[in-house]
């Protein structure tokens, strides 16, 4: 049961790297309008706060595995799927929390494209690094 709970907040967590990715991509016009700040700077700063969470994500993984949270087992590899229920719903819950009432906070349709292209190499993304670990845990 505590392997199950370990591999949930796994998937929990790859979880909430790409939902802060797509949402800071298409809530860009309403931080922008909320904070007052110009368009530009809401881009650079989405940008860095998306390279940190990506980085910070990934050595939190390596940091996880190497306490002993998935040593040799091959059952890591489920985060591979088990990310996407956690991502509907933290999307359902942040669309139900905090909906689009001004029409100017829209997200342009290239934010969507990108978004479709970011959740279609995620896995990909999630594979290289489980097997990452995994082929330098087998080695150890």
């Amino acid at each position: 049961m505590k392997y199950f709970i370990k591999l949930n907040v796994f998937s929990i967590l790859y979880a909430f790297m790409i939902f802060v990715l797509i949402q800071l991509m298409g809530n860009i016009y309403r931080i922008s309008r909320l904070t007052g700040w110009n368009i530009d700077t809401v881009i650079s700063l989405s940008f860095v706060v998306i390279i940190i969470v990506f980085i910070l994500g990934t050595y939190l993984h390596f940091f996880l595995s190497k306490k002993e949270w998935m040593k040799g087992r091959k059952s890591r590899f489920w985060t591979v799927i088990l990310w996407v229920p956690y991502f509907i719903l933290f999307v359902y819950t942040i669309s139900s929390l905090f909906p689009i009432t001004y029409e100017g906070d829209t997200p342009n349709p290239s934010s969507g494209l990108i978004a479709i292209l970011a959740l279609i190499v995620f896995p990909f993304y999630i594979l290289v690094i489980n097997s990452i670990d995994f082929t330098s845990q087998k080695k150890n």
